[in-house]
């Protein structure tokens, strides 16, 4: 026990080697642009200042949100979804998967779960002993599941996905903010150092060596940046790009996508003026829901296609929400909605046209009075 608890402790320490890796080279940026560059070489006095001036708001922007991508702890699936003590240990008792199965169909059947896996299974975590939300997936390296889990980033040393997918985003943009700034401002004193028409100093050394390395840094953030803002307009994870989700009726790449301009506020949030700053921005929620665009009570409604696809948009901003509070305790708020249906399918004897109608009246209301 005490060899892999060892184990455990070097692999934390090593993985802090990319983040201080970053920070060293951040650091000697810092000072090669204002010490060696903006004092030592510029000249002029206000361009110093506008140069610092800009820089430093780019320096501050990039750090706020890169270290708010390293210590935002990784959402966790709430204990609703762990299964109940006698569930628990029936599930352990039994040989058989299929047996097994229904014993996750049953406790699935109360909440917000839509996906399955490859083979239309239950997915479960064995791991973490609970059955997996929408979006989530298991870390092995932060061994935990993570809810809308995009990918274990080292060089954050943490886990991309529902608590911080906004600041990772934000450090990628601000990050190749601060290298494309540098970059352009350094480049006319880079030519001269390179074309001797400045004094060969102790400072030619850090400005040729900062144009360069701003340069490779912008290229490959570049293209991440890219394709996480291609990841964000169709609302999908790094995972999900990969592998499509899959639901009931079989996998689909864009089952969770709700419109461009939905698809953006699901990650930034509803107010608009905190999009450009490391925040929680969604309104009265901490941090931001997700929104999950899922089939929910269409199967009782095999002969209302058009209404039921309407119903299925209309309350997908309520199906499997899931939220923190300011304690940073998981909350999840999808089951009233569930317990609402049940009642009024118990209450509603008519047709399929008219559950399906009076359900999306339903909705309509919440829509206009509920406030995320």
């Amino acid at each position: 026990m005490a060899p892999s608890h060892a184990v455990r402790c070097c692999q934390r320490g090593l993985s802090w080697i990319p983040v201080i890796f970053i920070n060293l080279v951040v650091c000697w940026s810092y000072y090669a642009y204002v010490v060696e560059l903006c004092i030592y070489t510029i000249a002029n006095t206000e361009e110093q200042v506008i140069y610092l001036i800009v820089f430093h708001v780019f320096f501050f922007m990039f750090i706020w949100s890169y270290w708010k991508t390293i210590i935002s702890k990784p959402a966790s699936p709430s204990k609703e979804f762990c299964l109940p003590k006698a569930d628990k240990e029936l599930y352990e008792k039994e040989e058989f998967p299929e047996a097994q199965q229904e014993i996750l169909k049953r406790v699935a059947r109360n909440l917000p779960v839509y996906t399955r896996t490859g083979s239309g299974a239950i997915r479960y975590c064995d791991r973490c002993q609970l059955i997996k939300p929408d979006r989530c997936h298991h870390c092995s390296t932060c061994d935990r599941c993570v809810l809308k889990m995009d990918h274990h980033c080292p060089w954050v040393n943490n886990c991309v996905g529902f608590s911080n997918y906004k600041f990772f985003v934000l450090f990628l943009a601000y990050s190749m903010l601060y290298c494309v700034y540098i970059a352009a401002t350094v480049l006319q004193y880079f030519i001269k150092f390179w074309t001797n028409h400045l004094p060969d100093t102790h400072a030619k050394f850090h400005v040729l060596f900062l144009f360069f390395v701003a340069g490779m840094f912008f290229i490959s953030i570049l293209s991440l940046f890219s394709y996480h803002l291609w990841l964000v307009g169709k609302n999908r994870t790094t995972i999900e790009a990969f592998r499509a989700p899959v639901f009931r009726n079989g996998p689909d790449k864009n089952g969770f996508t709700l419109g461009f301009l939905k698809n953006v506020t699901q990650v930034f949030g509803d107010q608009k003026k905190c999009w450009c700053l490391p925040l929680y921005s969604r309104y009265k929620t901490h941090p931001s829901s997700i929104i999950y665009k899922n089939e929910i009570w269409t199967t009782d409604l095999p002969t209302c296609t058009h209404f039921a696809k309407r119903l299925r948009i209309l309350t997908s901003k309520y199906a499997g929400m899931i939220c923190h509070s300011k304690q940073r305790k998981n909350v999840v708020m999808p089951l009233f909605m569930r317990s609402i249906q049940n009642k009024l399918q118990k209450k509603m004897k008519s047709s399929n046209f008219n559950f399906c109608f009076k359900n999306i009246f339903f909705v309509l209301f919440l829509d206009c009075n509920v406030t995320m």
